[in-house]
């Protein structure tokens, strides 16, 4: 057994309100469902970084890093485990060496974007349309529109919180595969660097608006998660999901989006439960339909193996 709440009391002893004790993690989320977790931090330098690092190393405390949310469903149960958030300086956005950019990781993706191209840089335009952070993209190798994080990333600022060491890891040691690396729940990225190429930035404006336009044109807003299945080899997991009957698809509070079939929409006040049940059952009829088994995109926080059929 592991004393969370003995941390926990030894967070709120060094960092004071920047932790968050019964924090309610679910409202963090896109979805804007879920639990609660025994605590949140907020870390916005690198000293409380330090402070928290060595706090949690060694204790075998359940930890998570969280960004924007914006690829998470949390539990109803919640999560027994302290949730570190980024801010503050890890929100920064550097260029270097004319084509190499340092950007922390809660920069959000839009403004990376939009601030490469002002420096007249090309090769992250496709970031301006993914709502979430340059910390959760290294860690899923987010991507969109044919390019993905592993097309311009140098290296990462990782730190594994169980021992309270900091490195950092060159891309290639980060098995970057389509939305897959092989850090875990217990490696926080604080930043990276990203090597770009020299572009025009009144291109890069078109580009970016035309990617806005077609997300805007093609993708719901609202409660969700982004895409909910990763795309089989040769196939989109949306047009399977629609050919399938899954469009409209609804448990509960949960709903298959009917302007885009790989997206779910959670009611305001709706449930966990009813999101996950929604995924169960288009992956039944995708499967059924196609034979095919979709994999999914989303992370999944607070779920036991017996209720995720993919663990099973």
């Amino acid at each position: 057994m592991t004393d969370v709440d003995g941390v926990v009391a030894r967070l709120v002893a060094e960092l004071g309100d920047r932790v968050l004790v019964d924090a309610p993690f679910g409202e963090h989320t896109t979805y804007r469902v879920g639990g609660r977790a025994a605590a949140m931090v907020v870390v916005d330098d690198h000293e409380s970084l330090s402070r928290v690092a060595s706090t949690l190393a060694g204790t075998g405390v359940p930890v998570m890093t969280i960004g924007r949310g914006s690829n998470l469903l949390i539990a109803d149960r919640g999560f027994p485990g302290v949730i570190v958030h980024l801010a503050g300086d890890y929100a920064g956005i550097a260029v270097v060496d004319e084509t190499v950019v340092i950007a922390g990781a809660a920069a959000k993706l839009p403004v990376v974007a939009r601030t490469t191209v002002g420096y007249g840089l090309s090769g992250f335009e496709w970031a301006v349309g993914v709502p979430g952070s340059i910390g959760g993209a290294v860690r899923m190798n987010a991507g969109g529109h044919g390019a993905e994080m592993v097309d311009s990333l140098l290296d990462a600022d990782v730190v594994d919180l169980r021992l309270g060491e900091r490195t950092i890891v060159p891309a290639a040691d980060l098995d970057l595969r389509y939305r897959h690396s092989n850090l875990t729940a217990d490696h926080l990225v604080v930043g990276c660097r990203l090597g770009l190429t020299p572009g025009d930035e009144r291109k890069g404006q078109e580009v970016m608006a035309e990617i806005v336009q077609w997300r805007r044109a093609n993708q719901p807003g609202g409660q969700n998660a982004g895409s909910i299945f990763t795309n089989p080899a040769d196939a989109s997991a949306g047009e399977l999901i629609e050919s399938a009957g899954g469009k409209g698809l609804r448990v509960g509070s949960a709903e298959v989006s009917a302007k885009h079939a790989n997206f779910i929409q959670a009611d305001e006040g709706g449930v966990a439960a009813d999101v996950l049940q929604v995924m169960i059952e288009v992956r039944m009829l995708v499967e059924y339909a196609h034979g095919i088994v979709l994999q999914p995109e989303t992370h999944l926080v607070g779920f036991t193996d017996d209720e995720m059929p993919w663990r099973s």
